[in-house]
C-alpha cells in the first residue's frame, strides 16, 4: 500500500505522466505499428528537454519502476496456456534456438561493438521474445537504467516495422506454406502488432497461426527473466553482496499467476481482456515517464551502434527459424 505522505509526493509526477500517456495511447490506436509505447517514449523525450521542477521526479520514477511491474502482471490476463499445447511441439523447439539465437547474437555483437552489457541484453530479449513487453520486464530485473530502455525500445520499433513489409514478401519469394509462414512470423517478428500485421497480410490462416505462436512466445518471459535473475544474484554472491528476495522479478510470479486465472476461466473473460488492457496502458505510463528521465542527445551520443546490434539479432533469429523449420520440413 502506498502512505497518504509517499502518495502526496508521487501524484504529481504520476499526473504529468498520465497526460503523457492518454494522447500517446490513442496515437498507437491511430498507427498501431508504431503503437502507444513507442509515441510515450518519444513524447516524454521531448517534454524532457524543458526543465521542469523537482516536485516531479518522485511521481516520474515511480512510474517508470511500479508502474511498469504491475503493467506486466496485468499483462498475464491476455495469455492462455493452453495455446502453448496448440501450437505444439515444433513450435516450442524452434523458439529455444531462435532464443539461442539472439542472445548469442546480442553478446557477441555488443561486446565487439562495446555497448552497454544491459543494453545489449534489453534488445537481445526484445528480438528473441516480445518486443517492449520483454524489455519492460527485464529492465527491472537487471536494474536497467532508463536511457538503456530507450534505446532498446527505439531499436526494436524500427525492425517491428520493416519486418512488416520485408516478411510476406520474402514469404511469398520463398514459397512458404501458410504454416510455414505463420511460424516464421510468430518466431522472428518482435511486436505482436506487427506479428498480426505481417501473417494476415500473408494470408488469414497465416495470420491466425503466427497469433498463437507470438502469444506462446511471450510466455518465454518467465524463465527468462527468472534465469536472469538466478544469473546476477550469482554474481552478487561472489562479490558478498547477495539477497536473492531483492532481485527476485516477484511481479513475474504474478504474470504467471494471471496466465493462470485467465486460463481457468476464474473470473470473466470480460474482466481478462479490460485487466490486459489496463496492463497495456500502464505500459504506455512507464514508457512516457522513462521518455522523461532520458535527453534525446543521450540517443545521438550512442549513434548507430544500438541499430547494428538489434539488425544482428534480428537477422538471426528470423534466419535460424527459417533454417530449423527447413530441416523439420514445415513448409
Amino acid at each position: 500500500m502506498i502512505q497518504n505522505a509517499n502518495l502526496i509526493k508521487i501524484l504529481p509526477g504520476v499526473c504529468i505522466v498520465i497526460a503523457i500517456a492518454i494522447p500517446s495511447w490513442f496515437l498507437g490506436d491511430v498507427v498501431p505499428l508504431i503503437g502507444g509505447p513507442v509515441f510515450g517514449i518519444l513524447l516524454g523525450m521531448i517534454i524532457a528537454c524543458w526543465k521542469r521542477p523537482a516536485i516531479y521526479e518522485d511521481g516520474i520514477t515511480f512510474s517508470s519502476k511500479k508502474i511498469l511491474q504491475a503493467s506486466i502482471i496485468l499483462l498475464g490476463f491476455e495469455m492462455n496456456l493452453f495455446n502453448v499445447f496448440k501450437v505444439g511441439s515444433q513450435s516450442l523447439y524452434i523458439m529455444i534456438f531462435t532464443l539461442s539465437a539472439a542472445f548469442i547474437s546480442a553478446w557477441l555483437v555488443g561486446k565487439y561493438l562495446k555497448l552497454p552489457g544491459n543494453t545489449s541484453i534489453l534488445i537481445g530479449v526484445g528480438t528473441a521474445i516480445c518486443g517492449g513487453s520483454a524489455i519492460a520486464a527485464t529492465a527491472p530485473v537487471i536494474s536497467a537504467k532508463d536511457k538503456d530502455v530507450a534505446y532498446s525500445i527505439s531499436t526494436i520499433f524500427l525492425f517491428n516495422i520493416a519486418a512488416v513489409f520485408i516478411f510476406p514478401f520474402m514469404g511469398h519469394i520463398l514459397g512458404m506454406n501458410d504454416m510455414g509462414f505463420g511460424m516464421w512470423a510468430g518466431t522472428a517478428i518482435n511486436d505482436t502488432s506487427s506479428v498480426v500485421a505481417a501473417g494476415y497480410s500473408y494470408s488469414h490462416e497465416a495470420g491466425n497461426f503466427a497469433t498463437i505462436v507470438k502469444l506462446t512466445r511471450a510466455l518465454m518471459i518467465v524463465p527468462v527473466t527468472l534465469t536472469l535473475a538466478l544469473i546476477i544474484a550469482r554474481k552478487k554472491t561472489s562479490t558478498g553482496n547477495f539477497g536473492i528476495a531483492k532481485i527476485f522479478p516477484w511481479f513475474i510470479l504474478g504474470f504467471l499467476a494471471a496466465s493462470i486465472i485467465n486460463t481457468t476461466g476464474f473470473i470473466p473473460q470480460v474482466v481478462c481482456e479490460f485487466l490486459s488492457h489496463t496492463g497495456k496502458f500502464f505500459i504506455v505510463i512507464a514508457m512516457a515517464a522513462i521518455g522523461l528521465k532520458t535527453h534525446l542527445k543521450h540517443i545521438f551520443n550512442n549513434g548507430i551502434r544500438p541499430i547494428l546490434l538489434g539488425l544482428s539479432c534480428w537477422l538471426a533469429v528470423a534466419l535460424v527459424s527459417l533454417a530449423v523449420q527447413h530441416y523439420l520440413q514445415i513448409w
